[in-house]
């Protein structure tokens, strides 16, 4: 862990915070693919090597579609089940199944909860476009640990469907990331969000 590493972590928070103070949802998804670009482009500590970023030519995004923006509540009345994810860089990823969320015709999500220090929401999608038009184990929606907050008040949550992003191990296969369970798998295809560019990134 660096410093360079905690200068990651206050962008993504400052870049989410700033969506959640817009009141154009469409202007801070703007906002938002910008700044990730060029944090996954020019940042030290972008999942991409030394080489990937010399030759970083951008992102793809589908465009933003405002009817993949919902307000939704979280239905607690789902039996627990805890999962224990192995991974190479922060050893082993604890989730705990607190909740359901139901985003229109694409379908209901398993809502969970990280482990350790201070925890956080993590609600992960594998979609009917994984492993065509993106990566093959899914994209994140949330992540609150990581600073992936895009609001919500009481028991709700706003979960846009545009800001679904790749997780690292979709950029170098260095990486292992915690991917979408069974409960959040879905056989829509979802149009929005990251995208894979042509021939993936490795």
């Amino acid at each position: 862990m660096t410093l360079t590493l905690l200068d990651w972590r206050r962008r993504v928070a400052a870049l989410y915070a700033d969506v959640r103070a817009a009141e154009d949802p469409e202007a801070g998804w703007l906002a938002w693919r910008e700044g990730r670009a060029a944090l996954v482009g020019g940042h030290p500590d972008s999942p991409l090597d030394d080489a990937a970023r010399a030759s970083f030519s951008g992102i793809p995004f589908a465009p933003y579609d405002p009817a993949l923006r919902f307000v939704v509540p979280v239905d607690t009345d789902v039996e627990r089940e805890r999962r224990e994810v192995p991974t190479a860089a922060d050893g082993t990823v604890v989730l705990d199944r607190i909740g359901r969320v139901t985003l229109g015709e694409v379908g209901r999500l398993d809502v969970w909860w990280v482990g350790g220090y201070g925890g956080g929401v993590f609600l992960p999608l594998r979609d009917g476009s994984a492993g065509r038009t993106t990566y093959g184990g899914g994209r994140y929606l949330l992540d609150t640990i990581k600073g992936a907050d895009l609001g919500g008040d009481d028991d709700r949550l706003v979960v846009d469907l545009n800001f679904a992003y790749h997780p690292s191990c979709t950029y170098d296969p260095r990486w292992t990331c915690p991917l979408a369970p069974a409960g959040n798998v879905v056989d829509t295809a979802v149009a929005a969000g990251e995208q894979l560019p042509p021939g993936g990134w490795y």
